[in-house]
């Protein structure tokens, strides 16, 4: 029994101590039960980056795809592909169709999130691989 006074003016000595050294308002009852915040972390905006972007050439089956993209202030204004599959009558029509369409899709989209053309799907492929290429040269998506 002797012990078990001893435990307790012990304690009570304890939370003495522990609430000479509180700030004000704190009192030693909640004390330690008290848990300060962590400060929340502002992410820092990372600056829109403006310029022509080249991707790097995408090879397919049939040739090699690069696009290059215009952006301003972080927004898509132009999409071009100077180099893609040009070696046959065949590469010539699909790609005639394909690019504007792909090259439209990225304008809507403001972003790689496309789909591939049908018909085209090596010239899809490479283009959106070498459009990934350029946007992440312009701190995009």
């Amino acid at each position: 029994m002797a012990s078990s006074k001893l435990l307790k003016s012990a304690a009570f000595f304890g939370l003495g101590a522990v609430a000479s050294f509180l700030p004000a308002g704190i009192t030693a009852a909640n004390a330690a039960t008290t848990k300060t915040k962590p400060t929340p972390k502002v992410a820092k905006a990372t600056p829109k980056k403006s310029g022509t972007f080249l991707g790097s050439a995408a090879m397919t089956q049939f040739g090699a795809v690069q696009v290059s993209v215009t952006v301003s202030n972080g927004k898509i204004q132009r999409v071009s592909v100077p180099v893609y599959p040009m070696g046959t009558f065949r590469d010539q029509q699909i790609n005639a169709q394909a690019i504007p369409m792909l090259e439209q899709e990225v304008m809507q989209a403001q972003s790689s999130t496309i789909y591939g053309i049908g018909g085209a799907s090596y010239t899809s492929q490479g283009f959106y691989d070498s459009l990934v290429s350029a946007l992440a040269k312009a701190g995009m998506k």
